[in-house]
């Protein structure tokens, strides 16, 4: 499987396991507002990922957006858990995210230089 195949896929599979996230923020609402907030910004998150598989390419920030903002939350949630703020097991939803920013940083597109956008660009006749 090709690297941006590769891409698609993990686009795909984590927009859709952020757009899940759509029913415990439901369920969250009234019980915990602050998680039911930051849940909707993951569920908003994983439309656009979808959306970004279509071409990973003109998706670069987007996509360098969902890797670090994982690592950033992976590293919150695993001092929380240190911390005694949260539960031990939410360590779990740490690594899950770094997987994710791993995977999302190893496959992202390259930049492309400016003779790939020239010889993009269509010549006017």
């Amino acid at each position: 499987m090709g690297r941006e195949r590769a891409l698609k896929v993990v686009l795909i599979v984590v927009g859709l396991l952020f757009v899940a996230l759509v029913y415990p923020m439901l369920m969250f609402y009234k019980e915990n507002p602050a998680l039911a907030m930051m849940l909707s910004v993951y569920a908003t998150l994983g439309v656009f990922l979808l959306l970004a598989s279509r071409n990973p390419r003109a998706s670069r920030s987007l996509i360098g957006f969902a890797a670090w903002s994982s690592f950033a939350h992976a590293i919150v949630m695993s001092v929380q858990a240190f911390h005694h703020l949260i539960a031990r097991g939410e360590l779990i939803g740490s690594a899950v995210l770094i997987v994710i920013g791993i995977l999302l940083i190893a496959l992202a597109p390259g930049k492309e230089s400016a003779e790939q956008q020239v010889s993009a660009t269509p010549a006017h006749a």
